[in-house]
């Protein structure tokens, strides 16, 4: 039995010095002929947006490579105050890009500011986006109770934004990330594949298969066919054979996993 993943690559995930020297368009191309289905651009390692976001929605065009764009700010101000010049610089990027699937993390969301989420909504009227709300390695916007509170309150005022689940990202605010795989599946729509390692003093991301966490377990309590994308380092002398060897290792593990679950469906 085939995956019906799509496998994505996060920019990023080339380092921000190349991605930066080579630019984000050159890294889609790459990605794309490694066998990613798209890629995340990201917005950190834009120099300049305005030509660049173009650039890669003529690439991925002509591709066929679908697009995530990732902000690298927060939705409110550490004040907790919706950060509305922030959001429009999202969306106007995500026009630019000519995708509908925003990343963004809810920044300093806090109690006071539940209010805002009807500007939040208003702003996002009519456009078609698709909102993704990730767990980042902030106390205010990566651990499991600010993120269930937000959506919560969200969905008290009818805004039901997805998720982003990146696997990697409790162990940096101290969380078990199947604890929260198992809290926050229903909501989950994207994945960020993402192996960690204990090094002196910090937490390193590294490919799945080199991950001192229990990655298998997070990804079958996760729902089965939402996008997966690596967000780790990619480095090496081939770098499109590297690229496309951690591709095929997601496509095998989406595979079996799906291959187990399907006895018990029938």
């Amino acid at each position: 039995m085939t995956s019906t993943n799509t496998i994505l690559v996060s920019l990023s995930s080339f380092g921000a010095a190349e991605v930066r020297r080579h630019g984000q368009r050159f890294f889609a191309g790459l990605a794309h002929d490694a066998g990613a289905d798209g890629v995340e651009v990201r917005g950190e390692l834009l120099t300049d947006p305005q030509s660049e976001l173009p650039a890669i929605a003529d690439e991925a065009g002509k591709r066929s490579l679908s697009l995530v764009y990732s902000s690298p700010d927060g939705l409110w101000t550490a004040a907790g105050a919706l950060d509305a010049d922030a959001l429009d610089r999202a969306l106007q990027a995500t026009a630019l890009l000519g995708t509908t699937v925003l990343k963004m993390s809810v920044g300093g969301y806090g109690r006071a500011s539940s209010p805002t989420i009807a500007s939040l909504e208003d702003r996002l009227a009519g456009r078609g986006i698709a909102l993704l709300i990730e767990n980042d390695q902030t106390a205010s916007a990566g651990t499991l109770a600010a993120l269930q509170a937000f959506f919560a309150e969200a969905g008290e005022r009818g805004l039901a934004p997805g998720m982003t689940f990146d696997m990697g990202n409790w162990h940096w605010v101290g969380e078990c990330p199947l604890q929260a795989a198992q809290a926050c599946a229903p909501r989950v729509a994207y994945v960020h594949c993402k192996g960690v390692q204990r090094q002196p003093q910090r937490w390193v991301a590294v490919p799945l298969s080199e991950s001192a966490a229990p990655w298998r377990a997070v990804l079958r309590a996760l729902p089965p066919t939402v996008p997966w994308a690596i967000e780790y380092p990619l480095a090496g002398d081939d770098l499109e054979a590297v690229t496309r060897a951690e591709i095929a290792a997601l496509r095998a593990l989406a595979a079996g996993q799906a291959a187990t679950r399907e006895p018990a469906q029938r």
